[in-house]
């Protein structure tokens, strides 16, 4: 079997036999060409795409994926309730990252949105019996573990953002979150600001434990106390949950770093709601600059995540793999921050 229609009956459709003759080249030279392989002159392939057009002939991609193991899909994996993930532009972003890259492949985008329990046993079970050609995975969490678990299927992977577990055996990208933290947090106490709380993202994600050692860093080489600490979970309601705990517990704080713009967004209305100017009274900056920031009032300065150039390395490194090459199953990519500055400090 080559992967093709085999020779059909009189008023059948196009075969591969009658696509060879036309472009003059051996039934095998056509099998490759249309399938991708090696070894197949300019000539021969510009022949045979002609002929194919010509005929109106269809690959039987069912045969080929026998022939070449492929799927020509890849999945992306989201452990992730999905109405979070279809209201975050975070994942907007991401997704516009992957299939930018895919669409120059001509591959399949598979959607993986998975929480902790069955879901995630069945997207294991799918992932082992190799439906896809790789997976890229994005917004992990420690008690997922599945860099662990990829890597064990030794199915081609990249993971945006750095896997808490083996991270020394999958390719991730990311940015250097504890710079980003510390960028921001310099950036306050530039400005003055003496008492900075932080909005930290989820504890059990890498970004939120970077970004908060970041901002204990600069806390700690500025000699400021680091205590005024509250959890979030990347969402403006959870900004909202966090702002209103520090501003009982801390009153006098005159500035927040917050681990995504999401969160500053609903810090923001805390602040406007018990009449705390921002940056007068309260300077603010967020994290992420993947569009909330400069709709907020008044506007965000923030650490930009260049999301959709990491989703695109992601992408490209997982595809490398499914091509074979093995030298980049662990390569780590890592973007610096940059600081953006706007009206709210």
């Amino acid at each position: 079997m080559d992967g093709s229609r085999s020779i059909a009956g009189p008023g059948g459709s196009p075969t591969l036999d009658e696509v060879a003759r036309l472009a003059g080249v051996s039934r095998a030279t056509a099998s490759r060409a249309i399938n991708g392989g090696n070894r197949v002159s300019a000539q021969a392939r510009s022949a045979v795409d002609e002929a194919v057009r010509a005929l109106g002939y269809t690959p039987n991609h069912a045969a080929r994926s026998l022939v070449t193991r492929r799927t020509d899909s890849v999945g992306l994996v989201v452990p992730e309730p999905d109405e979070r993930v279809f209201s975050d532009p975070f994942f907007a972003r991401t997704l516009r990252g992957v299939t930018r890259v895919l669409a120059e492949r001509d591959l399949q985008l598979v959607l993986l949105l998975t929480r902790p329990g069955e879901e995630e046993a069945r997207m294991l079970r799918y992932l082992r019996n190799r439906h896809i050609d790789g997976a890229l995975v994005v917004s992990h969490h420690r008690s997922d573990s599945l860099a662990d678990h990829l890597a064990a299927l030794d199915l081609p992977c990249a993971f945006v953002g750095r896997p808490w577990t083996s991270a020394d055996k999958v390719a991730y990208v990311d940015t250097d979150n504890v710079a980003g933290g510390r960028e921001a947090t310099q950036a306050l106490i530039s400005r003055g600001c003496t008492r900075i709380a932080t909005i930290a993202g989820p504890d059990d994600m890498s970004a939120g434990v970077d970004r908060l050692e970041g901002w204990r860093g600069a806390m700690r080489e500025a000699g400021l106390r680091d205590d005024a600490v509250e959890h979030g979970d990347f969402t403006e309601r959870g900004g909202e949950r966090a702002a209103t705990a520090l501003l009982a517990h801390h009153p006098d704080l005159d500035g927040i770093v917050a681990a995504s713009d999401l969160m500053a967004a609903g810090a923001l209305r805390v602040l406007a709601a018990t009449g705390r100017a921002v940056p007068d009274d309260v300077a603010l900056i967020g994290y992420d600059d993947l569009g909330v920031a400069e709709r907020t009032d008044p506007q965000l300065t923030t650490i930009r995540n260049p999301i959709v150039d990491m989703a695109e390395q992601a992408t490209r490194l997982l595809l490398q793999q499914v091509d074979g090459d093995s030298s980049v199953r662990a390569m780590r990519v890592i973007y610096p921050p940059t600081l953006v500055r706007r009206a709210s400090a």
